[in-house]
């Protein structure tokens, strides 16, 4: 049996409260923490509009596994609101890795918040993350902070689909370059899964940015999946996809424990 809590937690800022839904397995724990992070859009309207993330497949493998899940939305989304930090400015001149750490940011303010509950192990965090959350995972396996022990990010990134069109980034090279930055700094282990069909982040792209993370000096698994639906960027969401992600993310996790 899984228990469901809302809770609210403050952000990077302090004063604003994310709306968090917490899962707990049977029992008292301690139990190792997982936070699962969404994506996002530079549109703020879109932004306001955003419902309360759900990663109802993923959730449920978590906390069969163990795990008390975290589920945050971050500043500037739904009914969290308050400021946005993760803009990343025109394409023209993107600041990436600025907006990656704007996540962060918040991230870190979750697993701070809650590694301090007596149901929370202290050490074993992982940090999931969809897309812009993905890509937020990342920047924060730059970040020291001492509960780490991972990241893993679902079809990570920033500036995919400018103007709407299928497989064409906003900036590919000053993604490739953020990566890389991550890359210097990273301090955990990462795990990086696409789907060939992506269309936010081609195959071709991906690999770009992974090289890079790891050309300078990240350590990073790397998965392509087989295509998935119709647009293989949301496979998170599809139970269907669970039987292509759950073996690479198992034996992270066995690293991670």
């Amino acid at each position: 049996m899984i228990r469901q809590q809302s809770w609210l937690i403050p952000a990077q800022d302090r004063a604003t409260l994310m709306h968090t839904t917490v899962f707990r397995p049977p029992g008292s724990g301690p139990f190792p923490l997982a936070v699962i992070n969404h994506g996002t859009t530079q549109n703020e309207l879109r932004r306001a509009g955003y419902r309360l993330p759900q990663y109802a497949a993923l959730t449920e493998w978590l906390v069969a596994r163990g795990y008390a899940v975290a589920v945050p939305q971050r500043p500037g989304h739904g009914e969290t609101s308050g400021p946005y930090y993760e803009a990343q400015g025109g394409c023209a001149n993107a600041d990436f890795a600025k907006a990656g750490l704007g996540a962060a940011a918040n991230i870190a303010a979750t697993i701070d918040y809650l590694s301090r509950q007596a149901f929370v192990r202290k050490t074993g965090t992982v940090a999931f993350g969809h897309s812009a959350g993905g890509w937020g995972v990342l920047a924060l396996a730059t970040q020291v902070l001492r509960p780490l022990s991972g990241v893993v990010a679902f079809a990570p990134g920033l500036g995919g689909r400018a103007d709407d069109i299928a497989g064409k980034n906003c900036a590919p090279d000053r993604l490739v370059a953020a990566a890389r930055a991550y890359g210097e700094r990273a301090r955990v282990p990462s795990l990086w899964l696409y789907a060939s069909n992506d269309s936010y982040f081609s195959p071709e792209l991906s690999m770009r940015m992974v090289n890079a993370f790891r050309g300078a000096g990240g350590r990073a698994d790397y998965q392509l999946l087989p295509a998935i639906g119709s647009d293989g960027h949301d496979f998170i969401q599809s139970p269907d996809a669970m039987a292509l992600w759950a073996p690479p993310v198992e034996r992270f996790l066995k690293t991670a424990r």
